[in-house]
C-alpha cells in the first residue's frame, strides 16, 4: 500500500514537471493500475511500463518497480532477456513518435532511451535477480543444513547403538561365564555330604545371589540391546533382592507406602539400583545391623529410601567409591536427585527421589532438537557455494558501464553539437553580404538543428522568399545570442546578430 502510494506520488510530481501535453490524472492512473499488476503479470507490465517511459515522464517511478519484480519472479533464463529487450524496444518506439514533436537528433536519442532504460528497467531488474538468487540459496542451504543435522543425528544414534551391543557383547561373554561357574559350583557344593545344614543354607544363598545376578546380566544385556526394552529390575523386584538379603542372614523391614502408579522404565530400574546400592553398602559396612527398605509413593515423586543401624566390628569394608556417584548421576539425568550421610546413633541413611515421568530430565538430557543444534555446530559445509552477488554485481557493474559509457558519448555528442552550433564574433564580421551562398558555407560550421530549432521563433522577420541558417553566438548576456544567415538565389542577401528569449 505504501509503495502504491509513493510511486503514485512521484508519478505526480514528473508528470507535474512535464510539458508534453499528457494528462496527469490518466498517466497516475495508469501507473497505479500497472504497479497493482507488477506481481501478477511482471513480463507485461514491464513492457507496458517501459512503452509508457518513452511518452510521459510518469512512468519512470513504475518502470523501476516493475523493473525490480521482474527481475525477482522471472526465473527462466531465456525470458528475463526477452522480457527487457521487448521493454527496450517498446521505449524507443513510442520515444520516436514522441520526438516527431521534440526534433531530438537520432543519436541522441537512441542514447537517452539506452540510458534511462539501463538506469530505471535493467539495474533494478538486476537488484530483484540477485534479491531473488540470494533467497533461493539461502533456502537451499537451509535444506541441505536441515538434512545434514537429520543424517548427523541418525549417524550418532547408530554409533550408540553399535556402542551398547559392543558393550553388551563384552559384558555377556565375561560376567556371563563368570556368573555360570559360580552357579555351578554352588549348587555342587549344595548336594555336598560333607557339609553341615548350616553350610548347605549359605550355599544355596550363594548359589541364588549367582543366579539371581545371571537373571540381571540378561536383563541389562537385553536393555543394551534394545532401545525400548523394559528396564532391568523396577520396583516390583525390589521385593526379590529383599527376600535375598534376608535370606543371606540381613534383618530387612520392607514398607510400601502410598498407592503404587505405573512408572517409566528408566524411573523404576533407577529406584531398584538405589536400594540394590543401600542393600550392598549395608551388608559391606554394617554387617548384622537392622536395615528398614522404603518405598514411598510421594504426590510427585517416588521415594526409595535405605536405612541401616550401627553394626560391624569397626574394619572398613573394600570399596571401589563409584557406587553413590554412579546413582547420583542416574537420578540427575532423570531430573531427581539422591542423598547419603550417617545418622548420629551411627547408622547411615540412602535416600533417592525420582520424578514420575521423564519430564524433569529434559533440562539435563538434550533432546532432539538439543542435539540438531549442538550437531548443527559441528556441520562444515561440504562445498562453499558461490553467492549470487557476484554474478549480480557484475551485472550492475556491466549496466553503470553501459550507462557511463553512452553519458560519456552524450557529453562528446553534445560538446561537438554545440561546437557545430556556434558562429564566433570573428566569423560573422567577415562574411560578408552578396558572398556565393557555397563560399559562406564552406566557412560556416555544420550547425545543428537540435540545438538551434527554438531560435526560428525570435528575431526580426524572415526576407520573403529566402532561406536561412541559425547559430548561437559568442558574446555573452542574458539573453541568448543568436546569428543567422538568409540566402536567396545562390547569394548571402542578410545576416543578423541579435538577442532574445528562447
Amino acid at each position: 500500500m505504501l509503495g502504491g502510494l509513493l510511486v503514485c506520488g512521484f508519478a505526480a510530481l514528473l508528470q507535474a514537471g512535464d510539458s508534453g501535453g499528457w494528462p496527469s490524472g490518466l498517466v497516475v492512473g495508469a501507473c497505479a493500475v500497472l504497479f497493482a499488476l507488477r506481481r501478477g503479470l511482471p513480463g507485461p507490465v514491464l513492457v507496458l511500463s517501459a512503452a509508457g517511459v518513452g511518452g510521459p515522464t510518469g512512468f519512470l517511478p513504475v518502470l523501476v518497480a516493475a523493473g525490480y519484480s521482474a527481475g525477482r519472479r522471472i526465473s527462466r533464463p531465456w525470458r528475463a532477456p526477452a522480457v527487457l529487450g521487448t521493454g527496450f524496444l517498446a521505449t524507443v518506439g513510442v520515444g520516436l513518435l514522441q520526438n516527431r514533436r521534440d526534433h531530438f537528433p537520432l543519436l541522441v536519442l537512441l542514447g537517452l532511451c539506452i540510458a534511462g532504460y539501463l538506469l530505471t528497467g535493467v539495474l533494478p531488474a538486476v537488484i530483484g535477480r540477485y534479491r531473488a538468487q540470494r533467497v533461493a540459496l539461502l533456502d537451499s542451504l537451509r535444506e541441505r543444513n536441515t538434512q545434514l543435522l537429520r543424517e548427523r543425528v541418525m549417524i550418532a544414534r547408530q554409533a550408540r547403538l553399535r556402542e551398547r551391543h559392543r558393550i553388551a557383547q563384552d559384558m555377556h561373554d565375561s560376567l556371563g561365564h563368570q556368573l555360570a561357574l559360580i552357579a555351578v559350583h554352588t549348587g555342587a557344593l549344595e548336594v555336598d555330604r560333607t557339609l553341615g545344614e548350616q553350610q548347605r543354607e549359605a550355599v544355596a544363598v550363594l548359589r541364588q545371589a549367582a543366579t539371581g545376578a545371571m537373571r540381571e546380566l540378561r536383563e541389562v544385556v537385553g536393555l543394551l540391546r534394545e532401545d525400548t526394552a523394559t528396564a532391568p529390575g523396577g520396583v516390583d523386584a525390589i521385593d526379590r533382592l529383599a527376600e535375598t538379603s534376608g535370606a543371606a542372614g540381613a534383618r530387612i523391614e520392607l514398607r510400601h507406602l502410598g498407592a503404587p502408579r505405573p512408572l517409566p522404565a528408566p524411573t523404576g530400574h533407577a529406584a531398584y539400583r538405589i536400594a540394590q546400592e543401600g542393600l550392598t553398602n549395608a551388608h559391606k559396612h554394617a554387617p548384622g545391623a537392622a536395615i528398614e527398605l522404603t518405598v514411598r509413593y510421594e504426590p510427585d515423586t517416588l521415594v526409595v529410601e535405605v536405612v541401616n543401624g550401627p553394626g560391624g566390628d569397626g574394619t572398613a569394608a573394600v570399596s571401589g567409591g563409584q557406587g553413590l556417584t554412579g546413582l547420583r548421576e542416574r537420578a540427575r539425568l532423570l531430573g531427581g536427585m539422591v542423598h547419603s550421610g550417617p545418622l548420629p546413633d551411627g547408622g547411615f541413611r540412602l535416600a533417592g527421589m525420582l520424578p514420575y515421568t521423564a519430564e524433569g530430565a529434559r533440562a539435563a538430557i538434550p533432546d532432539d532438537e538439543e542435539l540438531e543444534l549442538l550437531a548443527g555446530e559441528l556441520v562444515e559445509p561440504e562445498k562453499r557455494r558461490r553467492s549470487p552477488a557476484v554474478g549480480c554485481a557484475l551485472g550492475a557493474l556491466a549496466v553503470l558501464g553501459v550507462v557511463a559509457a553512452v553519458a560519456a558519448f552524450g557529453a562528446i555528442m553534445f560538446v561537438s553539437s554545440l561546437r557545430d552550433a556556434t558562429v564566433p564574433t570573428k566569423l560573422y564580421d567577415a562574411v560578408e553580404v552578396g558572398q556565393s551562398e557555397q563560399s559562406v558555407n564552406e566557412r560556416l560550421p555544420v550547425g545543428s538543428e537540435f540545438l538551434t530549432q527554438d531560435f526560428h521563433r525570435i528575431g526580426p522577420p524572415l526576407p520573403e522568399g529566402a532561406h536561412c541558417r541559425w547559430f548561437a553566438g559568442d558574446r555573452e548576456g542574458d539573453d541568448q545570442d543568436v546569428v543567422r544567415f538568409c540566402f536567396k538565389d545562390g547569394l548571402l542577401i542578410e545576416k543578423q546578430h541579435f538577442h532574445g528569449k528562447v
